[in-house]
């Protein structure tokens, strides 16, 4: 006949494999679901763009069909980031060196206005708070993800 200690042990035993056999899938659950949610960042080519009136890009934003202040931090991606408008009014993160920024997507860069599938088309206010150097405003690489 078992003593009662050995049966205790066995109960507990019993008890702490099936809370580990419950808890443990919903904590490699948990762990996937946030590994997937980081967002990755996309490499892209940063250009400058005047969303004024009159400047080089040309007609209002896409997204709102206005004009934008160049000292606000907004965007115009490339057709394929663009997605269609599903990315306005979402903000961006947009890193450069060890710098980053988060800019609203206010219009597209499209190939029919001499854009690749790999630009981030940034107001001066990205640029000027990002820190660029002169010498590379234009055109430099940065990183960007979904916020």
């Amino acid at each position: 006949m078992p003593s009662t200690t050995n049966k205790k042990a066995r109960d507990k035993m019993k008890q702490s494999t099936i809370i580990f056999l419950v808890l443990f899938p919903m904590l490699v659950t948990l762990l996937i679901s946030c590994i997937s949610a980081q967002p990755s960042n996309t490499d892209a080519t940063m250009t400058i763009n005047i969303f004024e009136k009159g400047g080089d890009g040309g007609a209002p934003s896409e997204c709102d069909g206005k004009y934008h202040l160049d000292d606000t931090l907004i965007v115009a991606l490339s057709t394929p980031w663009y997605d269609h408008g599903r990315r306005c009014f979402k903000f961006i993160n947009i890193y450069y060196k060890d710098k980053s920024v988060q800019a609203m997507v206010v219009d597209e860069c499209g190939t029919s206005r001499g854009c690749h599938n790999d630009i981030v088309d940034a107001s001066k206010g990205v640029w000027k708070a990002l820190a660029v150097s002169g010498s590379e405003w234009d055109e430099t690489k940065v990183t960007w993800s979904d916020t």
